[in-house]
């Protein structure tokens, strides 16, 4: 029998191959697959974003533990798919035109999934268009936008009044972020919130969709 709380520790100290060992165990022990998220991927995670708040953990950090997550997650996607269990809710995410900074997108994008959310990555240097097609097409509920440049933070304004050139604004929640994107800017675009980082990122995807304890 897995020793789930070793899953726990694995993604808190970013051991991918502990990870993917222990959730294969547990999968083929009969262990739930929302189980192993709900009691142990996405807690560790939460600790992980706690440390990184407290200055105790750093960008490597969570990026070891990111990728831990996603080795577990790996393995559990197909069993949630296969019997139509719902995520959370489902996020586009992509570093907008001109900006080719990936590092704070894949942050959230761990965060995000390990707090339940299905993610999709549109990847840098994202035109407006991009992010339209990606709410017309795949269905999702909120769209995050990243930039690291103050030069290429006017980009999402263009993505927004894209969107509102096609219609499909009030379809999805938009979240900014990035070093130079402030809570005034994300308001004067039009966004619905931003976030400093990638925990803050998840806080405001929950109060968006109106999640419990958000």
């Amino acid at each position: 029998m897995a020793n789930l709380d070793q899953l726990y520790d694995a993604v808190v100290r970013g051991d991918d191959d502990v990870a993917r060992d222990i959730t294969t165990q547990a999968l083929a022990d009969g262990v739930d697959a929302l189980t192993l998220i709900d009691q142990y991927m996405s807690p560790a995670m939460a600790e992980v974003g706690r440390r990184f708040e407290a200055c105790e953990y750093f960008v490597p950090e969570l990026l070891l533990s990111a990728r831990a997550m996603k080795a577990g997650l790996e393995l559990v996607r197909p069993v949630l798919a296969a019997r139509g269990a719902e995520p959370a809710g489902r996020v586009a995410i992509g570093t907008v035109e001109g900006d080719l900074h990936d590092i704070g997108k894949k942050l959230v994008s761990a965060m995000l999934e390990g707090a339940g959310f299905q993610v999709v990555d549109l990847g840098v240097n994202v035109k407006p268009e991009a992010f339209v097609e990606a709410v017309r097409e795949k269905d999702v509920n909120v769209l995050c936008m990243s930039a690291l440049l103050t030069t290429t933070m006017l980009a999402m304004r263009r993505a927004i009044e894209a969107l509102d050139e096609a219609g499909l604004r009030d379809r999805v929640k938009i979240l900014v972020g990035g070093a130079p994107v402030t809570p005034q800017f994300a308001a004067e675009i039009g966004a619905d919130a931003s976030g400093e980082n990638a925990v803050e990122a998840v806080a405001a995807t929950r109060k968006v969709l109106g999640l419990a304890d958000a």
